[in-house]
């Protein structure tokens, strides 16, 4: 006689199964052989009880609807990683805000970026240094709303180097200081999907996560 499968050697052989590579539809197959084979078997005075069955076969159920989910799971994924792509590449040559505080130029000399105010700030004195942190040129600003705010820089006088250009900002309202968010704006020029985020590559030579683009222009 063939023993009844209890629910210890079902997860048993399901795990192994899993581990081993076997497909549900193998399983099901070499398990329904052996319910069979048990069937014709059993003691007649002691047959399996409608409840073991119905335990066995809900083992296997629970086997082949993990398969399926992982499949289903599987195509989800790689349908995602084609939208982000798809998404990524339409941002190409777009100018997006990125939290930072690197002022490009354009071939007229001018440098566009912003900066976020959590309050309304009375003055506001933004600071432009370059790579060696020695200042260039300071543009005051004054009654700036809360939230985000432009500013243009004319830098076409300039005649140093313009390849690492930054601005600093500080706003005050009466004798408080308001925190200020300095914004930059760069040129997207790749995107790549990688460890399941989309990653901008950008024309200064940095990379950012989407999830981190404030604006797109």
């Amino acid at each position: 006689m063939i023993n009844g499968v209890n629910n210890n050697t079902g997860s048993g052989n399901a795990a192994s199964g899993a581990k081993n590579g076997t497909s549900a539809a193998e399983m099901q197959d070499k398990f329904l052989t052996l319910l069979v084979a048990q069937l014709k078997n059993q003691d007649p005075t002691n047959p399996m009880d409608n409840a073991q069955l119905t335990s066995q076969m809900a083992q296997i159920s629970t086997v082949s609807g993990i398969e399926k989910l992982n499949e289903t799971v599987s195509s989800v994924t790689s349908q995602f990683s084609q939208m982000q792509m798809l998404q990524g590449s339409s941002l190409i040559g777009h100018t997006v805000l990125t939290e930072g505080n690197g002022l490009a130029l354009t071939d007229k000399g001018e440098g566009t970026a912003a900066f976020e105010l959590a309050g309304k700030a009375a003055n506001v004195t933004v600071t432009i240094t370059n790579g060696a942190g020695e200042l260039v040129d300071t543009v005051e600003l004054s009654n700036m709303n809360a939230g985000r705010n432009y500013f243009t820089w004319d830098g076409s006088k300039y005649e140093g180097d313009k390849s690492n250009l930054k601005y600093n900002v500080k706003a005050t309202n009466a004798n408080s200081v308001v925190k200020v968010t300095p914004l930059t704006a760069s040129n997207v020029v790749a995107a790549t999907v990688s460890g399941g985020k989309l990653v901008l590559e950008l024309g200064n030579g940095t990379t950012v996560d989407y999830n981190k683009v404030q604006s797109v222009f």
